[in-house]
C-alpha cells in the first residue's frame, strides 16, 4: 500500500533523499576521527618511591599496601613490582568498571595503608591509565657540536624556548622532556688550606647554608600604615658562593679562596641518543578532546617555522601516531571504494542491464551517509573498528537491493502489469527481507558478553553493522521501487542489454539444474559428506592455531635491554650504540634511551642505570622481523648475562588490547612464602635448562651491591664518628647535595666534593676523629659484595619469581609437565603457570558460547517467521558445514583462531543463512500455490538463483581487499574476511544444493 503510493511522488521522494544527503554530508563533517573507539581503559597503578632502599626492604613496604588494595571490588588481577628506590603495584579490573569511582577507593585503601608505610617515604601516588597518556609525537632535537657546554645550551634552549612554544598549541596538553644535561654548581675544598686553618669542610657548608635563608616577614606600624619587612639573603649564581666572607680566627677569607667553585654540567643519568647524535626528546602529548589531524597540520606549520629560524638545530618526528591513523583509514576508505567497484561490476554481468545496477549502485552511497548520519546521532566516531563494520556492511547493503529488482523482474517477465510488479515484488519479499537483517543483527548481540574490554570494542562493529543494514533496507523499500518503476515506466518494463547479453559468462542456471539433478540422485553420499563434515571440523579445532588477535603489521618496535650488571652509563649508552650497528641495513631510524629518564608522565618505562630502551623504526615491515631476529642472536652471543625482549611500540590499540604476557611464564613460588632466595632459585633454573635445552631461559635479573660496614672496636679505639664517614663517602661520590637554586624549568644543585673512580680510591680517603688525627677509611669500615635481585615480583599468590617462556602451543602441556615435575624434585619451590595460553583458551571458549547463543537466537527469530519448528533445523544445518569451510580457510592461510576469526565465524552464520532463508520462504509460498513438493523445490531453487549468487560474490568481494595486508585496520579484518569468504563460499553451494534435499528429505516424510 505505502509502495503504491510512493511510486505516484517521485519528486517528494527525491527532495527527501537529497535532504538527508545534506544532512549527512554535514553530520559526516563533525564526526570525530580516532585510530580506535573511545574506551575506559580499567587498569591504575600506584607508585611509591623509596630512595634509598633495597628492592627487598620496597617489597616490604609494598606488602601491606598490597593487602590493602586487593579487597578493592572488581579487581582481576594484582602485581607488584618493587625495584631499588621505587615499586609498582599494577591493578586491573573487571570491563565495565567505574574507574572515577575505583579511583577513589584506590586512594582511600592508601590512606588506610599510609601508617604502616616508613615514614620518610612520600605518600605513593596512583595514577590511571588512559589513552591521552600515549604522546601523539616524539621530536628529537640534535646539533652538530655535541660538546658539554653547547648540548647544555641546547638543553636550556628546548626547556625554555621550544617546549612552551610547542604548548602554545590549542591541541597540545603537555610536552614531556628527557635527555637533558643540567647544570650543577660543584664546590671543591681546598684540603690543604682547611688543614692549614684548623677547620673541615663542615665549616664551608655551614657558611653557604648561612647565607642562604629567608627569615619571612615583619610587620612594622608607621603612622597610619603598616608595613611588611622582609629579610632575604638568597644564593643564585656560582658568583654569590664565591664571595661569601668567612671569619677564621678574627682573620675574614673570601670563599674562593679556601675552595674552588665551578658551574658545569651535571654527571647524568640518563643519555638520549637520536641516530647516534645526543638528543632531546620531547614527548607532546594531546589534549583528549582535540582531533590528530589539526594537531599534526599545526605542528607541521611549527616544525616548518623552527627549521627556518633555527638552521643550528635539526628537528626530527618519530613515532607518530597520525601516521599509523591516517594510513589505516586512507587503506579502510580505499577498501570501501573498492569492494563497491567490484560490488557494482558483479551487478552488472548478472542483470544484463545498464539501468537496474545504476539503482543498485546508487544505493551503495546512499546508504554509506544514511549510516554515517546515524553514526552521529548514536556518538559513534569513524575509527578503524566502525569503518571495518561498514565494509562488512557494504556486501549486505546490496543485497536488499538485489533482491527486491530481481524479484520486481520476474513477476513483470511472468507477464504481470509493472506497477503490480513493482508492489507486489516489494510487498514479497519485505518480510524475509526483515527476517534476514534481523538475523545478522541477532548475531551481534551476544557479542556484548564478551568478557573484557574486546566486547565494548566491538560495539562499534556491530552497530556500524545494524545501522548499515537497516539503512539499506529502508533503501531497498522505498528508493529502488520509485527509480524502477520511472525509469521503466516509459519503455514498459526492463529490457537486456545485447552487449552486455552477449558477455555472459556462462549459463548457471543449466549448470544449476544438473547439479541439483545429480545432488537428488546421490543422497547417500550427500548425507554422509556432510555426517563427515561433523568430526573433521572438532579436528580442526584441536590442531588449529589459537590466540588472543591476529598479528598486526609492524615497521617498528621497542628494544628493552638490562645488561645485568653495574654498568656505568657512558659504558651502557656505548654498547647499545655499537650493538645496533650490527643491524643498520634494516633500520632507518633509532631513539636509544639510556639509564634513567627526566619524564614524568608514564608512557616510557622507568629505567635504571643498568637499563636501555630503543626505539627501531625498520626499512619496512618486512625486514622486521630480520632486524629483532639479528640483534637477538647478537645480544646472547655478545652479551649473554643480558635480558632482553621486544615489544610493539606504543599506540592506542597496543594500549587497549595490551597483550604483554609471555605464552607461558612459569611462577615459581618459595614453600616458606618469602620472596625465593638467590642461590636456591640459580639451582633449580640451571636444572630446568638442563632439562630442557631447546627452550631460551632468560638469565635472572641480578644486582651486586658494595656494602661498607663500620668496625665497631675500631670507631671505639679511635673514637671516629660514623655520621663523618658518610659525609665524606658522599662527598666522594658527589652525592652530598646541600640545596638548589631553582631556574624557571629545572633548578641548579649545589653539591660538595670530588669525584673519585675507584672503590679503593674512596678507602684510601682520610677521616679526622675529635681529636683531630686522620685514619685511612679502610681501618674503619669493611668491604663486602653481595649478589641480590635487581626487583621482586608479587601477585595474589605472594611474592615468586616469573620463569617467562616462548613456547607453542603444542608443547605447553608438556613443558609444563617437566617443570612441575623439576620443581617437585627440588623440593624448595611450588609452580603455578599464567600466561596467554590460558586466556586465549578462555576467550575462544567464550566465543564458542556466544556462537551457541547466536545461533539460539537465530532458531527463535526464524521459528516465529515460518511458524515452524522444523525448518529452522533446515535452515541452521548449513552452519555446521559453513563453519567447517571458515576454518578450512583459516587453516590453509595459517591465519588461527582468534578474536576476530571467531566474530567472522560468528557474523556469517548470520549472513549466509539468509540465502536458505529466501529459498525456503520461496519454496513454501509456491506450495501454497500448488505447485508439487519437488517442483517447488526445482521451481524456487531457478527463481532464486541469481540472487542468492548475486548477494553472495558482492559480499565476498566486498571484503576481498581485506586480504591485502599492509596496515592495522586490514590485518584486524584480514582473519575475519578469511572466515567470511571460506563460510560464504562453502554456504552458498551448500544453499544451493544441499538445504533442498534436505528439505525433500523432511516434508517427503511427513507426507506433506
Amino acid at each position: 500500500m505505502m509502495t503504491g503510493k510512493l511510486i505516484d511522488r517521485p519528486i517528494a521522494v527525491t527532495m527527501t533523499i537529497i535532504a538527508v544527503i545534506v544532512l549527512g554530508m554535514v553530520a559526516i563533517g563533525l564526526l570525530p576521527v580516532s585510530l580506535m573507539p573511545e574506551v575506559d581503559i580499567p587498569q591504575i597503578t600506584v607508585q611509591v618511591n623509596a630512595p634509598g632502599y633495597s628492592a627487598r626492604e620496597v617489597e616490604r613496604s609494598l606488602n601491606g599496601l598490597r593487602g590493602q588494595l586487593r579487597q578493592i571490588s572488581h579487581l582481576k588481577d594484582l602485581r607488584s613490582e618493587a625495584n631499588n628506590g621505587s615499586g609498582s603495584i599494577f591493578m586491573e579490573f573487571e570491563h565495565g568498571t567505574d574507574v572515577k569511582f575505583i579511583f577513589i577507593e584506590v586512594n582511600e585503601k592508601i590512606d588506610k595503608a599510609v601508617a604502616s608505610l616508613p615514614r620518610e617515604l612520600e605518600r605513593p601516588k596512583v595514577v590511571k591509565a588512559s589513552a591521552t597518556d600515549i604522546p601523539a609525537f616524539f621530536i628529537n632535537m640534535t646539533i652538530a657540536d655535541e660538546g658539554d657546554l653547547r648540548f647544555l645550551q641546547l638543553s636550556r634552549f628546548a626547556a625554555d624556548v621550544i617546549s612552551k612554544r610547542v604548548e602554545q598549541i590549542p591541541e597540545v596538553a603537555l610536552v614531556d622532556i628527557s635527555g637533558l644535561s643540567l647544570p650543577e654548581i660543584l664546590v671543591t675544598p681546598d684540603e690543604h688550606k682547611l688543614k692549614a686553618l684548623g677547620i673541615t669542610e663542615d665549616r664551608l657548608e655551614a657558611a653557604i647554608n648561612e647565607n642562604n635563608r629567608s627569615l619571612g616577614d615583619i610587620s612594622i606600624k608607621d603612622g597610619h600604615y603598616r608595613w611588611n619587612i622582609r629579610f632575604i639573603s638568597e644564593i643564585k649564581t656560582k658568583e654569590d658562593i664565591e664571595e661569601i666572607n668567612l671569619n677564621i680566627d678574627g682573620r675574614v677569607f673570601k670563599f674562593k679562596e679556601l675552595a674552588t667553585v665551578a658551574e658545569q654540567p651535571a654527571r647524568h643519568k640518563g643519555i638520549v641518543k637520536s641516530d647516534g647524535k645526543r638528543a632531546v626528546a620531547l614527548a607532546v602529548v594531546k589534549q583528549s578532546d582535540a582531533k590528530m589531524s589539526d594537531l599534526k597540520n599545526s605542528l607541521e606549520m611549527l616544525m616548518t617555522q623552527f627549521n627556518k629560524e633555527y638552521p643550528d638545530v635539526q628537528f626530527l618526528i618519530t613515532r607518530d601516531q597520525t601516521r599509523l591513523l591516517d594510513y589505516s583509514i586512507t587503506n579502510l576508505r580505499n577498501n570501501i571504494l573498492l569492494g563497491a567497484l567490484l560490488a557494482c561490476l558483479v551487478i552488472f554481468l548478472f542483470l544484463q542491464d545498464f539501468r537496474s545496477p545504476l539503482l543498485v549502485t546508487i544505493t551503495i552511497p546512499l546508504s554509506l551517509i544514511v549510516s554515517l548520519l546515524f553514526f552521529f546521532l548514536a556518538g559513534i566516531s569513524i575509527n578503524i573498528i566502525s569503518l571495518s563494520g561498514l565494509i562488512l556492511g557494504i556486501g549486505m547493503m546490496v543485497d536488499n537491493s538485489i533482491i527486491v529488482i530481481d524479484n520486481i523482474t520476474q513477476l513483470f517477465e511472468r507477464g504481470k502489469p509493472l506497477r503490480e510488479s513493482v508492489i507486489k515484488g516489494v510487498a514479497e519479499v519485505f518480510t524475509p527481507m526483515l527476517s534476514s537483517v534481523l538475523t545478522t543483527c541477532s548475531v551481534f548481540l551476544p557479542l556484548v558478553f564478551l568478557s573484557g574490554i574486546a566486547g565494548a570494542l566491538f560495539y562499534d562493529q556491530a552497530m556500524a553493522v545494524t545501522i548499515g543494514l537497516f539503512s539499506s533496507l529502508i533503501v531497498a523499500v522505498i528508493v529502488i521501487p520509485v527509480y524502477y518503476y520511472m525509469f521503466y515506466k516509459r519503455s514498459g518494463g526492463p529490457v537486456k542489454n545485447r552487449f552486455l547479453s552477449g558477455i555472459s559468462l556462462f549459463d548457471y542456471h543449466a549448470a544449476y539444474e544438473k547439479g541439483l539433478i545429480w545432488v537428488f540422485r546421490h543422497q547417500r553420499l550427500v548425507w554422509t559428506m556432510f555426517i563427515l563434515v561433523l568430526p573433521l571440523t572438532f579436528m580442526l579445532y584441536k590442531v588449529i592455531d589459537k590466540s588472543k588477535l591476529p598479528p598486526v603489521t609492524h615497521d617498528d618496535t621497542i628494544m628493552l635491554i638490562d645488561w645485568n650488571l653495574q654498568l656505568d652509563i657512558d659504558e651502557s649508552d656505548r654498547r647499545i650504540q655499537e650493538l645496533t650497528k650490527t643491524g643498520s641495513e634494516y633500520i632507518s631510524h633509532k631513539t636509544t634511551f639510556a639509564g634513567s629518564q627526566q619524564f614524568l608522565l608514564s608512557h616510557t618505562p622507568e629505567l635504571t642505570q643498568t637499563e636501555v630502551m630503543v626505539y627501531l623504526k625498520a626499512t619496512g615491515p618486512e625486514t622486521l622481523e630480520d632486524l629483532e631476529k639479528r640483534l637477538s642472536e647478537e645480544i646472547k652471543v655478545r652479551y649473554p648475562e643480558a635480558t632482553f625482549r621486544f615489544t610493539p611500540s606504543d599506540n592506542i590499540f597496543n594500549m587497549i588490547f595490551s597483550d604483554k604476557e609471555y605464552n607461558l611464564t612459569a611462577k615459581l613460588l618459595s614453600n616458606d612464602n618469602t620472596p625465593p632466595n638467590p642461590d636456591k632459585l640459580n639451582i633449580l633454573l640451571e636444572k630446568i635448562h638442563n632439562q630442557m635445552p631447546a627452550f631460551y631461559i632468560e638469565p635472572v635479573r641480578w644486582q651486586e651491591v658494595i656494602m661498607l660496614t663500620t668496625k665497631p672496636e675500631m670507631m671505639s679505639l679511635y673514637k671516629a664518628d660514623q655520621q663523618n664517614i658518610h659525609n665524606i663517602i658522599s662527598n666522594a661520590a658527589r652525592e652530598r647535595r646541600l640545596f638548589s637554586i631553582n631556574h624557571g624549568n629545572y633548578s641548579v644543585p649545589i653539591i660538595v666534593g670530588d669525584e673519585n673512580d675507584h672503590i679503593e680510591d674512596v678507602l684510601a680517603l682520610k677521616a679526622r676523629n675529635s681529636e683531630g688525627i686522620e685514619i685511612p677509611l679502610y681501618e674503619l669500615v669493611s668491604e663486602t659484595r653481595v649478589r641480590d635481585f635487581k626487583s621482586v615480583t608479587s601477585g595474589l599468590e605472594g611474592s615468586y619469581y616469573p620463569l617467562n617462556l616462548s613456547v607453542n602451543d603444542r608443547e605447553v602441556p608438556e613443558v609444563m609437565k617437566g617443570i612441575e615435575k623439576i620443581a617437585k624434585e627440588d623440593g624448595n619451590f611450588d609452580v603455578i603457570f599464567s600466561g596467554s595460553y590460558f586466556s586465549n583458551r578462555t576467550l575462544i571458549k567464550e566465543l564458542v558460547i556466544i556462537l551457541t547463543v547466536a545461533l539460539l537466537l537465530l532458531f527463535f527469530i526464524l521459528a516465529a517467521q515460518f511458524e515452524s519448528l522444523i525448518q529452522p533445523f533446515i535452515i541452521l544445518s548449513e552452519v555446521v558445514v559453513d563453519i567447517f569451510g571458515a576454518m578450512l580457510l583459516l587453516w590453509m592461510f595459517g591465519s588461527g583462531l582468534n578474536l576476530m576469526s571467531m566474530i567472522g565465524i560468528v557474523v556469517m552464520s548470520g549472513i549466509i543463512i539468509n540465502d536458505s532463508i529466501l529459498k525456503v520462504d520461496t519454496i513454501n509460498r509456491l506450495r501454497k500455490e500448488g505447485y508439487s513438493l519437488l517442483r517447488a523445490i526445482m521451481t524456487g531453487g531457478m527463481r532464486r538463483l541469481k540472487p542468492i549468487i548475486m548477494t553472495s560474490i558482492t559480499t565476498i568481494l566486498a571484503i576481498a581487499p581485506f586480504l591485502i595486508r599492509g596496515d592495522m585496520g586490514s590485518d584486524l579484518q584480514y582473519p575475519l574476511s578469511l572466515a567470511l569468504i571460506g563460510g560464504m563460499v562453502v554456504g552458498t553451494i551448500v544453499s544451493i544444493f544441499f538445504i533442498p534435499v534436505f528439505y525433500y528429505n523432511i516434508y517427503k516424510r511427513r507426507g506433506k
